[in-house]
């Protein structure tokens, strides 16, 4: 039995918008969805999905799973991120490879770019 991940699915109230947040920030384009769901790519894309599903409750507590997207310059990542409605929580993580910092998609999901040297 071969078994293969094909995506990830992001519990959200408004679907459009942070499916529209990630779309811009990763460079994803949107693919078949069923109805009140967005895709960001397609089934056999090389990268997984991202997969937004409606859920009428807001998120509650911190996330156990976050995504960890990779970006040529730290400064110009956040102010890509803030530009398109996320937000930085001022967390921020200075190593020898490279540093990493903590931010969230529009409705707090978080995530962290990284920048390595």
């Amino acid at each position: 039995m071969a078994n293969r991940w094909v995506g990830v699915t992001v519990d959200c109230i408004d679907v459009e918008r942070v499916s529209a947040f990630w779309s811009v920030l990763l460079d994803r384009p949107r693919g078949p969805s069923e109805p009140g769901w967005v895709y960001l790519g397609h089934r056999d894309d090389p990268q997984p999905r991202l997969v937004f599903q409606p859920v009428a409750e807001p998120r509650a507590g911190k996330v156990r799973l976050h995504l960890d997207v990779s970006v040529d310059d730290i400064d110009q990542g956040i102010a890509q991120v803030v530009g398109l409605g996320g937000r930085f929580t001022g967390e921020r993580h200075d190593y020898d490879e490279g540093v990493v910092v903590v931010m969230t998609d529009p409705e707090g999901h978080e995530f962290c770019l990284s920048q390595f040297y």
